[in-house]
C-alpha cells in the first residue's frame, strides 16, 4: 500500500510536467489524474485500518489516509475528471490541463497530511496552480482577482506557520493533536489560517468576488474541491482534539446560518452559489465525525450547479425568469438543486439527515434554519421558466457538457445508497416540509425582494482587517 500511496501523491505533479512535453496528452492526463485518485478513494474504504506514513518521524511529520480523507479523495477525483470533460473540447491549452493537474496533486496531498508543517507546504502549493486558473482569462479583472486570492492567502497562512511553530515549541512536534497541549494563541492562528482557506464563516467572504469573476470550470474547481482543502484539516482537529471540536462546531453553525442568508436574498446566480458554498462549508463543520459524506455531496452539487450557471444565457436571475431555459438544462439544475436542498433519492437527502442526527441539542434550531435558507434559495432555480428545444439547443454546452452531467448527476444517484437507512417516515417527511415551507418563502417574500448582499466587506483591506480582528475572537474561544 505503501508503494501505491507514493506513486498516487507523485503522479498529478509528474504529469503535470509532463504535459509541457506532450501537450497533446494534456487533458487525457488530467482525467486520468482524476480516475487514479477515485481509484485510490476506493481502495482507502476497503481497508481494515488507517495507512500511517511517517516522513520525518522525529518532528511528526506523517501522513494518514482513512475513509475520512477517502471521501474527501474521492470528491477531488469526481470533480476534476468531470470538469476536464467539460473542458475537453472547449479549446483549453495544455497549459491549463497542467494546472489543473497540479491543483489536483496538491488538494490529494491536504487531504492526507497530519501535521501543520506538511499541510502548510500543500496549502501554499495548491495557492500557485488556483492562482494560475482564476488568472486565465488574463484580463485585468482577472488577474487582480486572482492577486486578490494570493495575497489573501498568503496572509492567512503567515498566521498559520506562526501558530504552527508554537505547537512546535510547546510539544516539540508537527502533529495535529499537539493542538491539544498548545496555548490559545497558536490554536488562534492556526485557526485563522485554515479558516480563510476553507472560506468559513466572515473569513470566506473573498469567495463571491472569485466566483464571480472566474469562469465556471474554475469556480466548480474552487468551490467543490479548493475549499475543502482548508475545511478537511478543520474536521481533521475535530476528530483528533476534543478541545477542539466545540469551536468547530460553533463556527459551522454560525456559518451555515450567515451563508444561507445571504444566499436567499442574491440575485446574482454565481454569487448565490458561493454564498451557498459558504453555508455548506458549515454543515460539514457543524458534525465534523460524518462531515466526508456531507463534503462529497456537496463537491458534487456545487460543482454541476457551477458548470450549468456557465452555460446559461444571464447570470441575472431576474432576467432568467423571462428567458425559457432549454428543458434538457432546466432538468440538469433542477436535479442539482433538489439534492443541494435535501429531497429524497439524492444523496443530499442523506447527507443532510446524517448530518442532522450527528448535531448536539443546541445546533439542531439553528442547523433547520440554515437548511431551510438553502432550500429557498435554490427555489430560485427550481422555479425558473423552461421550456422544449428547438433543433440541438437542447445540447447547451455540447457533449463534454452533457459527459460531466452524466459524471455528476449519476454520483448523486450512487452515493444516495451510502446511507439508505436515511429512509424512514419521519426522515422523509421533515425535509419535504422544509421543501414545502421554504418554497412558500420564496413565492411569498424572496422572490421580488429588493434587499442586496453589501458588497462592502469583499474589498481587500477588510478581508485583511477582519483576519486580525478574526484573532481576538478565537483566541478568546480557545482560552475558554
Amino acid at each position: 500500500m505503501t508503494a501505491f500511496t507514493l506513486t498516487w501523491m507523485a503522479f498529478p505533479f509528474g504529469a503535470g510536467f509532463a504535459v509541457s512535453l506532450l501537450p497533446r496528452m494534456g487533458r487525457h492526463l488530467a482525467l486520468f489524474g482524476g480516475l487514479f485518485s477515485a481509484l485510490f478513494a476506493v481502495r482507502l474504504f476497503a481497508e481494515p485500518a488507517p495507512t500511517t506514513l511517517s516522513l520525518i518521524g522525529r518532528f511528526g511529520v506523517t501522513l494518514m489516509l482513512d475513509p475520512l480523507a477517502g471521501f474527501f479523495i474521492l470528491t477531488n477525483a469526481l470533480v476534476t475528471a468531470a470538469v476536464v470533460l467539460f473542458c475537453w473540447r472547449g479549446g483549453r491549452t495544455s497549459f491549463f490541463f497542467a494546472q489543473v493537474l497540479m491543483l489536483h496533486g496538491s488538494v490529494n496531498a491536504a487531504f492526507s497530511c497530519s501535521d501543520f508543517i506538511s499541510l502548510y507546504v500543500a496549502l501554499e502549493v495548491l495557492g500557485i496552480p488556483a492562482f494560475l486558473l482564476i488568472a486565465h482569462p488574463r484580463t485585468d479583472r482577472a488577474v487582480w482577482v486572482a492577486l486578490r486570492y494570493l495575497l489573501v492567502g498568503n496572509v492567512a497562512m503567515l498566521f498559520y506557520l506562526v501558530g504552527a511553530v508554537l505547537v512546535y515549541s510547546a510539544t516539540h512536534s508537527f502533529r495535529f493533536e499537539g493542538m491539544g497541549a498548545a496555548p490559545p494563541e497558536a490554536v488562534a492562528l492556526i485557526l485563522t489560517g485554515l479558516l480563510v482557506k476553507g472560506g468559513v464563516f466572515a473569513w470566506g467572504w473573498w469567495l463571491p468576488l472569485t466566483h464571480a469573476e472566474s469562469e465556471s470550470p474554475v469556480s466548480a474547481l474552487m468551490s467543490g474541491i479548493v475549499v475543502k482543502a482548508g475545511l478537511f484539516s478543520l474536521v481533521r482537529l475535530a476528530t483528533l482534539v476534543p478541545s477542539i471540536d466545540p469551536i468547530i462546531r460553533i463556527l459551522g453553525v454560525g456559518t451555515a446560518l450567515l451563508g444561507a442568508g445571504c444566499a436567499v436574498l442574491e440575485k446574482d446566480a454565481k454569487r448565490l452559489l458561493a454564498y451557498s458554498t459558504i453555508s455548506q462549508m458549515g454543515f460539514i463543520l457543524a458534525a465534523p465525525e460524518v462531515g466526508g459524506f456531507y463534503a462529497l455531496t456537496h463537491g458534487l452539487v456545487k460543482s454541476a450547479l457551477f458548470l450549468i450557471v456557465g452555460t446559461l444565457p444571464s447570470r441575472d436571475l431576474g432576467a432568467l425568469r423571462h428567458q425559457p431555459l432549454p428543458s434538457p438544462v432546466w432538468a440538469a439544475l433542477v436535479t442539482a438543486s433538489f439534492s443541494i436542498s435535501g429531497f429524497p433519492l439524492l444523496s443530499g437527502f442523506g447527507a443532510k439527515v446524517l448530518t442532522m442526527k450527528n448535531l448536539l441539542p443546541w445546533q439542531v434550531m439553528a442547523m433547520n434554519l440554515a437548511a431551510l435558507g438553502t432550500a429557498t434559495s435554490f427555489a430560485k432555480f427550481i422555479f425558473l421558466p423552461h421550456r422544449k428545444p428547438a433543433g440541438r439547443e437542447g445540447s447547451a454546452g455540447g457533449s463534454g457538457f452533457w459527459t460531466a452531467m452524466g459524471l455528476l448527476l449519476g454520483g448523486l444517484l450512487a452515493a444516495n445508497t451510502v446511507y439508505y437507512d436515511a429512509y424512514t417516515l419521519e426522515n422523509v417527511a421533515k425535509p419535504l416540509l422544509t421543501i414545502a415551507m421554504a418554497w412558500a418563502l420564496h413565492g411569498l417574500a424572496f422572490r421580488h425582494a429588493a434587499v442586496k448582499v453589501p458588497r462592502g466587506p469583499e474589498r481587500l483591506e477588510h478581508l485583511t482587517g477582519m483576519m486580525s480582528l478574526s484573532l481576538i475572537l478565537l483566541f478568546w474561544m480557545a482560552l475558554a
